[in-house]
């Protein structure tokens, strides 16, 4: 009987490759070659050696997210406590200050319409006043004898009273001989020039024709005038020559 063969290594390149077995020129396979066959897309993948660039990318990212933290913090500043009690503390505050400013205000136009009140119902008491006075001027002026009880006690009573009003502001208007002042002066009457008859009570040479400067002055007093305050209430009732 022949014998089997057993086989035999002729050179067959494919002859001794089998599981287990190492190439002859000492290569490390297939195992070593996978990464020389990702090639420049190794990095890429996360594969780099330390040392790299990448590296310095991954810090650069880090620092990135450190200042988008400290711009969300500063966003959200606004929920402390202590920042929201500020804020409102100032809102507070500005609105007292408007608060203030306008109760000032108020207080203000309230005095000033009392004080008007006031002094228009001054006006209206001293207005009704007024023909009390004339009265009394009447009676001191036709006094048949000016020394009894009775004109004393007159002339009394008025003087009196005209001081009282006058320290409270009313002022007396009895402009006779002086230059015709239509603010404070009511014409109802005109001497003539040529009038050389007896002087009026009272009259000076001011008041004579040809003694002026040539303006209207008043030559008789028909009704005494007051001012209040310094507001004519009421002008003199005076008769002009000139």
């Amino acid at each position: 009987m022949s014998s089997i063969d057993s086989p035999r290594d002729d050179g067959d390149p494919e002859a001794g490759h089998g599981p287990g077995s190492r190439p002859v020129d000492g290569s490390e396979g297939p195992e070593g070659t996978e990464e020389n066959d990702l090639g420049p897309d190794y990095e890429a993948h996360g594969g780099a050696p330390e040392g790299s660039e990448s590296d310095e990318v991954i810090d650069a990212e880090i620092l990135d997210a450190a200042d988008v933290s400290a711009a969300v913090d500063e966003v959200f500043a606004d929920d402390d406590p202590l920042a929201l009690a500020l804020n409102q503390r100032d809102e507070y505050l500005d609105s007292l200050r408007r608060l203030q400013a306008e109760f000032e205000n108020y207080k203000k136009r309230v005095m000033k319409q009392q004080a008007d009140q006031v002094a228009r119902a001054a006006v209206s008491l001293v207005e009704k006043v007024l023909p009390v006075l004339d009265t009394l001027d009447l009676a001191t002026q036709h006094l048949g004898d000016a020394e009894s009880t009775d004109g004393r006690a007159l002339v009394a009573v008025t003087s009196q009273l005209h001081d009282v009003l006058a320290k409270e502001g009313l002022e007396r208007i009895d402009p006779l001989g002086e230059e015709f002042d239509p603010n404070a002066h009511e014409a109802v009457g005109h001497l003539p020039v040529e009038d050389s008859g007896d002087p009026v009570d009272g009259d000076d040479e001011a008041t004579r024709p040809g003694s002026g400067s040539g303006e209207p002055v008043v030559g008789q007093v028909m009704r005494a005038g007051y001012r209040w305050r310094g507001t004519v209430v009421r002008p003199a009732m005076v008769m002009v020559r000139g």
